[in-house]
């Protein structure tokens, strides 16, 4: 599930990728009692007898010219990619262009945020690739790096040419691509990394939600300033310093104060929706861990990324 970085109709719209197959988008409407619900917007299937296991906007960066098409792009188990234009003016989406990526499934496909014609996808046969949708079907490169399935792509949406990776391997990728030869930084993580989501605020901060090894964060600050290299760590040539990585309660701290500071009035900016709070416990000693609870789900606002 993805929301549109921007509003559609006047709505903010929530993109599902689902297991019938098909692109869902549902659209966030004011009810009674100021709560709020979702509500059927579009419907699009992409092929029978397969799963739909990802979708992607092209608005993830900021200052999106408003002339450009609002583009989708999924991917399926039988390993296709789907490029798809929604209507901005209404509900619809129409087919721009299907291709085969990967021989198994293509668990993830991702826009560059600052080249929306260019889309990254990552599948089950280990293999990361990049597209151009004016051509499709015809990669522009194929990456061997990570050992077994890709399934999570992000490109930066505040720095051009960054892109991070995840993998079943256990690993985070990150990347200038510029020069997909090898990665910027190899960060390792305990589990398979199903998610990558930059920080919507902060360039630097990188969070990574692991299989069985929960979430993780990282301060990629060293590896993407330019001509800046990371230094070793634990004997590893170019992972991030332990110190670069920080528990998620205490970023979950840092959010919501920005949000708070930040926060537009709620009709003002459909890309806001009400949510829970969860707050962060400061450890009794220096052996125990910080640790989330919930707080309250009360009226709060959380900026959409």
């Amino acid at each position: 599930m993805k929301w549109c970085h921007i509003a559609v109709a006047g709505h903010a719209l929530l993109g599902v990728a689902d297991a019938s197959g098909s692109i869902e988008l549902l659209r966030l409407v004011r009810s009674e009692q100021n709560s709020h619900t979702l509500q059927p917007f579009s419907h699009f299937a992409l092929e029978k007898q397969c799963l739909a296991l990802s979708l992607d906007w092209s608005t993830g960066k900021a200052g999106r010219a408003s002339d450009q098409p609002l583009k989708i792009i999924g991917s399926d188990s039988s390993g296709q990619l789907h490029l798809l234009q929604a209507h901005q003016a209404g509900p619809g989406m129409q087919a721009v262009g299907t291709w085969q990526a990967h021989h198994l499934e293509a668990w993830v496909a991702a826009f560059d945020y600052w080249q929306t014609e260019v889309v990254y996808s990552g599948g089950d046969d280990g293999l990361l690739k990049g597209w151009d949708t004016r051509t499709p079907g015809t990669s522009v490169f194929t990456s061997r790096r990570h050992s077994t399935g890709v399934c999570s792509i992000q490109s930066s949406p505040h720095r051009e040419n960054i892109l991070a990776t995840g993998s079943y391997d256990e690993h985070v990728l990150l990347w200038d691509t510029r020069s997909m030869k090898e990665p910027l930084a190899d960060m390792p993580v305990q589990g398979g990394v199903w998610r990558l989501k930059w920080h919507p605020f902060h360039s630097h901060l990188l969070l990574a939600a692991c299989m069985h090894g929960g979430f993780t964060i990282f301060s990629c600050q060293k590896a993407i300033v330019p001509h800046v290299l990371l230094s070793p760590s634990r004997g590893e040539s170019g992972s991030v310093p332990s110190h670069s990585v920080l528990h998620l309660a205490q970023l979950a701290g840092v959010w919501s104060r920005l949000v708070l500071a930040l926060l537009p009035p709620l009709a003002a900016d459909p890309s806001v929706i009400l949510l829970g709070v969860l707050s962060w416990q400061r450890p009794r000693s220096q052996n125990s861990r910080p640790s989330l609870y919930p707080q309250s789900c009360g009226p709060v606002a959380s900026t959409l990324f």
